[in-house]
C-alpha cells in the first residue's frame, strides 16, 4: 500500500493535461474515463527512454553510498548486521544442499537398480542430511525474524532524527511553500522504513543470485549423467522464465495518468454515501427528516448506475486489466508447461528398464523448477523497483539539503553584551512587504524610530499590519522593500541565532505544542528548560500558577497528549480511563479499538496566560542580560479587563530597562504610558506620537480612543 501510495505522485517535469489527444490516451470504464500518458520517449531514438532512466538511477548511487556508510555508522546495528548477513547467506545456501541430497537419492536408486542392493548408510545419510535442512531452515527463520524487529527500529530512529534536522532547521517562508512541504511529505512517507526496505532488497538480490547460482550448479551436476536431463530441465524452466522475462524491467518508470467521472447518477450515489455515514451532517439530516427521503433516492440512483458500475475506479481497472491479460500467448502457456511430461513419457516407452530413475528425476525437476521459478520471479520483482527505490533514498537525503529562503548574516550581535540591559533600538525605514503568494501588501512604506528601553504600542484594526512589523523584526520573513535596524545594524547582516536570542516574541496566532504545561512553559528559554524553579516563576509572572496548581497532574498535564490510549469495547458506563476523560469519539474500525484525544477544557484565557508565561521564562525572569527587545503581539485578547490590567501592570513593572513593542486592537491603559504610539490602518503608520499628542491632534486616533473609552461609562 505503502508503494502504491507514493506511486501516485511524480516529480517528472512538464504538465499532464487529459484534453490532448496527441499525448494522452483516453479510455472509457464503467461509468470512469481514464487519461493515460503516452511516453513521450517512445518518439524518439529507440532505447533513449531506458538510457535515461540508468542515468537517473546511476545519479542516484552516491545517495545509496552515502546511506550504506550511515547505517554502518550506527554502532548499536553492527552485531545485527553481521548476525543478519549470515542467516541471509545461510537460508541462501539451503536449497542447493537440499536439493543436492535429492541427487544423492536418485544416484542410490539408480545403483538399487543395477545392482538390487541397497546402500543403507548412503541412505541414512542422506535422510539426516535432508531433515538438518529443514531444521536449520526453521531456525534461519526464526533468527531473520527475531534480527528483522530491532534492525528496522534502529534505523527507523536514526532516519528520524534524520528527518526531525531537516524539518527544524527550515525557516518559516520555507516551510509555507507548498512545493517544500510536498518534499517534505514524500521523504517522510518513506522515513520510518526506506533505510530497512532498501536493506532488505539489497540482502534479498544478494540472496536470490547465491540461490539460483548454487541451484544451478547442483542441478547440472545431479541431472548431468540423466538420459535427456538437461532438455527437461531446459523445457521445465523456459515457459516460467518467459512468463516472467517479458514482465519484467529494471528501469520501469511509474504511467503518468488521470481518472475522473462525470456521470451525474455516481456522483450523486457517493455523496449520498458520505451524507449518511459522516457525523458532520447527521444534525440537518435528523432536524430535516431526511431518512425516508434520502433512502429512497439512493435505491433509485442505485438502479440507474447499476451493479457493474456501482464501484470505485480502482475495482473496475482491476476488473479490465485482468480481462486484456488474456491472450493467444497465454493459452500456449499451460501446454507447453507439460511438455517435460511428454517427452518423460516418450523415453519411458523407448527405455522402460530407466522408467524408476527417470521418474525420480522428473520428480526432482519439477519441484526444483517450481522453487526456482518462485526465487527467480522474487529477483525480477526486487530488481523491478530499483529505480524507484534509489529515487526514494535520494529523496530522504535531499530533503536535508533544501535552502533557506532567509540566508543568515555574519555579524554576531549584540557586540557588547552588557548594553543590551538598556534594551535595543528598532527601526523601520520605509519597509514594504507583501507576503508569500499575496499581492497585497502587508505593510507599505512604513518608518518609524524605537530608542533603547522605550515601550511602543501598535494599534489599529485587524489585518492592519501590526502583527506583520513584529514578524519582520525577527526575521520571520524579510522586507521586500526598505530596510530595518535592529541595534542600529541592518537586519539581515545579524546572525539570526543571535538576533532571536535578544528578542522575546508573543505572536497573536499563538500555539501550545503536544507536551506537558512544564514543558511548554520551559521551552521560552531552552538553555534553562530543566530549571523547575524558573519555570513556576514565569507561571506566577504569566498569571497561570493558580489554575495549572489546581488541575489533577499539576504542571505535567497535557493539553493534547502526543501519546493515545488504546482501549477494547468497554463497560457502558465508563467515562473515565487512567484518570483521563475518554473520547469515544476516537473509535477506529477493527477490534473496537480507540485513541483518546484533547486534554483539559481551559479557557481562551488560560491558555493565553501559558503562552504569555512561555514569553516570560526568557524575557523577564530574572536579570537577564540575553533579552533587550519584547514583542507582544495581542497578548491580552483572550483576557477579561481585570486579567488584562494585570498583565499590562506586571510588564511595566518587570521589563526594567528593555525596549518593548506591543501590538494591539483595543485603546487601554498601556497606551497611556507608551513612549510612542503607532495608529496604523490599510498597512501603513497614519498618527505617531504619545498618548497626549494624538489625544491632542483629534484625529482617527482620538476618535476610536473615545468610542472604547465610552463603552464603560
Amino acid at each position: 500500500m505503502g508503494r502504491n501510495s507514493r506511486r501516485a505522485r511524480t516529480s517528472r517535469p512538464g504538465t499532464f493535461d487529459p484534453s490532448d489527444r496527441t499525448r494522452v490516451k483516453h479510455t472509457k470504464i464503467g461509468v470512469w474515463d481514464l487519461y493515460e500518458e503516452i511516453d513521450p520517449a517512445r518518439a524518439h531514438v529507440p532505447g533513449a527512454s531506458y538510457a535515461e532512466r540508468a542515468f537517473a538511477a546511476y545519479e542516484c548511487l552516491p545517495y545509496l553510498a552515502r546511506m550504506i556508510r550511515d547505517i554502518c555508522a550506527i554502532r548499536s546495528c553492527w552485531f545485527l548486521l553481521a548476525a543478519y548477513a549470515l542467516a541471509e547467506a545461510g537460508q541462501a545456501l539451503l536449497p542447493a544442499a537440499s536439493l543436492w541430497y535429492s541427487g544423492q537419492l536418485i544416484n542410490i536408486l539408480q545403483i538399487t537398480i543395477e545392482t538390487r542392493t541397497v546402500e543403507a548408510d548412503a541412505l541414512f545419510r542422506v535422510c539426516v542430511g535432508r531433515v538438518a535442512c529443514s531444521v536449520i531452515r526453521r531456525i534461519l527463520n526464526h533468527v531473520l525474524s527475531e534480527l528483522r524487529g530491532p534492525l528496522a527500529r534502529r534505523l527507523k530512529a536514526q532516519y528520524s532524527l534524520h528527518l526531525f534536522r531537516a524539518r527544524a532547521r527550515l525557516d518559516l517562508p520555507t516551510f509555507e511553500d507548498p512545493l517544500v512541504q510536498r518534499q517534505l511529505e514524500d521523504a517522510s512517507s518513506t522515513s520510518g522504513s526506506i533505510a530497512y526496505d532498501t536493506l532488505v532488497m539489497g540482502a534479498g538480490i544478494v540472496s536470490t543470485l547465491v540461490q539460483v547460482v548454487s541451484q544451478v550448479s547442483v542441478l547440472a551436476s545431479v541431472l548431468g549423467a540423466q538420459r535427456d536431463g538437461i532438455l527437461l530441465a531446459l523445457l521445465s524452466f523456459a515457459t516460467s522464465m518467459s512468463d516472467w522475462v517479458t514482465r519484467w524491467n529494471v528501469f520501469a518508470t511509474e504511467q503518468v495518468w488521470a481518472a475522473t467521472t462525470k456521470d451525474k447518477d455516481y456522483i450523486q450515489m457517493t455523496g449520498m454515501k458520505y451524507v449518511v455515514n459522516n457525523m458532520e451532517h447527521r444534525k440537518e439530516f435528523i432536524t430535516g427528516n431526511l431518512a425516508e427521503f434520502m433512502t429512497k433516492e439512493f435505491k433509485e440512483v442505485s438502479e440507474r448506475v447499476g451493479p457493474d458500475n456501482a464501484v470505485d475506479f480502482n475495482e473496475l481497472r482491476r476488473a479490465s486489466r485482468n480481462r486484456q491479460r488474456f491472450s493467444f500467448f497465454g493459452l500456449l502457456q499451460d501446454p507447453l508447461r507439460e511438455l517435460p511430461q511428454v517427452v518423460f513419457t516418450l523415453r519411458s516407452i523407448q527405455h522402460p528398464a530407466s522408467m524408476p530413475v527417470s521418474l525420480a528425476s522428473l520428480n526432482l525437476l519439477q519441484q526444483t523448477t517450481s522453487h526456482f521459478s518462485f526465487t527467480v520471479w522474487r529477483f525480477f520483482d526486487q530488481t523491478s523497483s530499483i529505480t524507484e527505490q534509489l529515487a526514494t533514498i535520494r529523496k530522504l537525503y535531499e530533503v536535508a539539503n533544501i535552502p533557506n529562503r532567509i540566508v543568515d548574516g555574519k555579524i554576531p550581535f549584540p557586540e557588547d553584551a552588557q548594553k543590551i540591559r538598556h534594551g535595543i533600538s528598532l527601526e523601520f525605514r520605509n519597509v514594504s512587504f507583501r507576503y508569500p503568494g499575496s499581492d497585497q501588501l502587508a505593510l507599505d512604506n512604513v518608518s518609524f524610530t524605537l530608542s533603547p528601553g522605550q515601550l511602543c504600542v501598535i494599534v489599529g484594526a485587524n489585518g492592519s499590519g501590526k502583527s506583520t512589523i513584529l514578524k519582520l523584526s525577527v526575521r520571520l520573513y524579510d522586507p521586500c522593500g526598505g530596510t530595518i535596524l535592529v541595534g542600529g545594524h541592518d537586519v539581515r547582516t545579524l546572525r539570526l541565532a543571535d538576533l532571536r536570542a535578544a528578542v522575546a516574541v508573543l505572536f497573536q496566532d499563538y500555539t501550545h505544542f503536544p507536551l506537558s504545561i512544564r514543558d511548554n512553559i520551559a521551552l521560552g528559554d531552552p538553555e534553562r528548560f530543566h530549571d523547575d524553579a524558573r519555570v513556576r516563576a514565569a507561571a506566577a509572572l504569566g498569571g497561570a500558577a493558580d489554575f495549572v496548581g489546581r488541575l489533577p497532574d499539576g504542571y505535567e498535564t497535557h493539553l493534547d497528549r502526543p501519546v493515545r490510549d488504546y482501549f477494547s469495547g468497554l463497560p457502558e458506563g465508563t467515562r473515565t480511563l487512567f484518570g483521563r476523560e475518554i473520547d469515544f469519539a476516537g473509535v477506529r474500525g477493527a477490534g473496537g479499538m480507540a485513541s483518546r484525544t484533547g486534554g483539559p477544557a481551559l479557557s481562551g484565557g488560560q491558555m493565553q496566560r501559558l503562552a504569555v508565561s512561555r514569553t516570560f521564562m526568557r524575557s523577564v525572569v530574572g536579570e537577564d542580560a540575553r533579552v533587550g527587545l519584547l514583542l507582544f503581539d495581542e497578548p491580552s485578547a483572550s483576557l477579561d479587563p481585570t486579567a488584562e490590567h494585570d498583565l499590562f501592570a506586571r510588564l511595566r513593572e518587570l521589563r526594567g530597562n528593555k525596549t518593548m513593542v506591543f501590538s494591539s486592537h483595543r485603546f487601554g491603559n498601556l497606551t497611556r504610558h507608551a513612549d510612542l504610539i503607532l495608529y496604523m490602518n490599510d498597512s501603513t503608520i497614519v498618527e505617531a506620537g504619545t498618548h497626549d499628542e494624538l489625544m491632542k491632534r483629534q484625529g482617527e486616533y482620538a476618535r476610536i480612543w473615545m468610542l472604547q473609552a465610552q463603552a464603560f461609562l
